[in-house]
């Protein structure tokens, strides 16, 4: 029993006429393939099916036949799909994680630097919050990440690729929002939103800001994720203080202000790697990671 013929059967059997099959399924002559069939019926002993006014009809045989032939069928096409994978290289893979919401800047001029390796390579895109990138980076899920310079990660080698002024974040129609930039003495006693332990580079950043400068706040809530806070600072009346890449991300009912007078706080993003991972698309990556700075700088001037 050949392949052919089990194809022949199904695509009549499917179609309900002989003609139709010939004609549209199978591009060959009627009469051959009323011969191929009647070869198949031969071999397995049995009438598979009526040909009458309405076409084709299977017979109790053809339609038992009918389920182990589309069985058999589909067995071979996996067959040759899985010796094509087989024959294939596997291809390198290279996992790549972001803060969340910074993967806007990063990840279109990161792809460009690998754009070379990336027939041949496999990316992968995570998107977490920075402590969850380090641990990924530390047990080998992750070769590198935009993140935070997290505590208690020796084995991690970070790199500064933009250090981030903190801006003010607060309604479009607050009374400060009309000045350019907003003096820290003027936020006193507004409802401030904070970030929770979610972020503990940035609440680091920002709690030494506040002693440093004594600035004189009013905790109202503590947001997990960007979002959340933007929408805390939209609903509640109050302000934040988030990094500026912040402004990506901003509705219209929120605005952000530079902080006026003396240094604004500010908080490094790095890129991070595991200073035991030996990949040569990491090496490829960390070697042009002057180039990626570049870009991205070049976009925000």
């Amino acid at each position: 029993m050949e392949l052919r013929h089990l194809r022949y059967f199904v695509a009549v059997a499917e179609a309900g006429s002989m003609t139709v099959a010939a004609t549209q399924k199978l591009h060959t002559a009627q009469p051959s393939l009323s011969r191929q069939l009647r070869d198949l019926e031969y071999e397995v002993g049995t009438p598979l099916m009526t040909r009458g006014a309405r076409g084709i009809e299977l017979t109790a045989a053809g339609r038992a036949f009918l389920d182990h032939a589309r069985l058999a069928l589909s067995q071979v096409e996996a067959a040759g799909v899985a010796a094509r994978r087989a024959a294939q290289l596997p291809k390198a893979t290279f996992a790549l994680g972001f803060l969340t919401g910074q993967e806007m800047d990063w990840l279109p001029e990161a792809m460009h630097v690998l754009r070379d390796e990336l027939p041949k390579l496999e990316v992968t895109v995570s998107s977490q919050f920075s402590p969850d990138l380090a641990k990924g980076l530390l047990n080998g899920k992750l070769d590198a990440a935009f993140m935070r310079h997290e505590q208690g990660a020796d084995d991690l080698v970070f790199r500064v690729v933009v250090d981030e002024p903190l801006v003010v974040v607060l309604p479009s129609d607050h009374p400060l929002a009309s000045r350019r930039a907003i003096d820290p003495a003027a936020l006193a006693g507004e409802p401030f939103i904070h970030v929770s332990a979610t972020a503990p580079a940035l609440r680091m950043v920002i709690d030494d800001y506040v002693d440093r400068t004594g600035l004189d706040v009013t905790l109202q809530h503590e947001a997990d994720n960007l979002a959340m806070a933007i929408s805390l600072v939209a609903s509640t009346r109050g302000f934040a203080l988030l990094p500026i890449y912040a402004e990506n991300f901003l509705p219209g009912s929120v605005v952000a202000r530079p902080i006026k007078g003396g240094e604004a706080p500010r908080i490094p993003l790095v890129v991070a790697h595991h200073k035991a991972n030996t990949s040569t698309t990491l090496k490829l990556f960390l070697s042009r990671v002057d180039e990626l700075i570049a870009r991205v700088s070049k976009k925000h001037r």
